[in-house]
């Protein structure tokens, strides 16, 4: 039963099914009960909210998610795991799992994700709130997160299991060897805070790095305040592209083709730079305010 997710128990389904975990689908199962139920907590769940879970596993999580929310869409991308899933899911009409991949490809979610989930969100009514709520596969986790960010609706929370690595650019500072792209990405719309840190043995099979619980809490009035969010992310990854380098030489790289080496001083000067900062010295929000003076200047 997947409320008995012990290490002891997968290795005896595993072994009854004659199967093993798939590195490739980045199959570590969480065992400590303990975690799983902190994961569900932390998302303070409604009747109201739509979950969206990716990576079933053996529906350890999904059965905790489906006693208190009020639609779960899962995700499996691995044959097996989703037939051994389904018998444990069959006791929830209000959970739908999907056997596919999640993404479509690096940039693009998988539209049968997005389709179920708007369904469910229609069902429950104006009320109703998206969440997603997973024990993440490590090699999916940025492209995931960051494309749900980019659709239409974004979740409005996520509490997720991910790499340490992952999480610590999440909640980076300006001027840290961790701030990057992704963490003005995600802080630009959201609120982030590490939950716990969970080390390699409270996994089956144990992975060689740290995780981490995260949650990700949406602020609709900072997504709302960026006037262009495709544009605004393609030139945040653009900026960022070169770290080290000087934001005149990053942004003339950035724009070449669209703005002359003069326009993109002229630019600079108007947004308050004189070209010989770095992009990793700046805040979320100067960079937001940076974005919004580029994008003028190119239409």
């Amino acid at each position: 039963m997947a409320e008995r997710q012990t290490a002891t128990y997968l290795n005896e389904r595993f072994i009854a099914a004659g199967l093993r975990p798939l590195t490739r689908f980045g199959q570590n199962f969480l065992i400590d009960l303990n975690l799983l139920d902190l994961i569900a907590r932390s998302a303070e769940m409604q009747k109201t909210d739509v979950v969206l879970e990716v990576g079933t596993g053996m529906g350890s999580l999904t059965t905790r998610l489906a006693e208190a929310a009020g639609a779960i869409v899962t995700v499996e991308i691995d044959d097996n795991l989703a037939e051994l899933s389904q018998a444990e899911l069959e006791q929830y009409p209000h959970v739908l799992q999907l056997h596919c991949d999640a993404l479509k490809n690096k940039h693009t979610l998988a539209p049968e994700l997005m389709d179920n989930v708007r369904k469910a969100l229609q069902s429950l009514g104006e009320s109703a709130r998206f969440m997603l709520v997973a024990n993440l596969p490590y090699n999916i986790a940025t492209p995931l997160i960051s494309n749900l960010l980019a659709g239409d609706p974004p979740p409005d929370r996520m509490v997720v299991t991910i790499q340490k690595e992952m999480a610590d650019r999440l909640v980076a500072a300006p001027g840290s060897k961790d701030y990057g792209a992704l963490s003005v990405w995600v802080q630009s719309q959201c609120a982030v805070e590490i939950v716990r840190v969970m080390p390699p043995q409270v996994f089956w099979p144990r992975p060689k790095i740290d995780s981490a619980i995260v949650r990700i809490d949406l602020q609709p009035e900072r997504r709302a305040a960026i006037a262009d969010l495709k544009f605004f992310h393609e030139t945040v990854r653009a900026l960022f592209f070169h770290r080290r380098k000087l934001l005149r030489s990053v942004t003339c790289s950035a724009f070449k083709g669209r703005l002359s080496k003069p326009e993109v001083d002229q630019t600079l000067q108007a947004a308050g730079y004189s070209g010989t900062e770095r992009t990793e010295q700046l805040t979320v929000d100067q960079i937001i305010e940076l974005c919004e003076h580029l994008r003028q200047a190119v239409s």
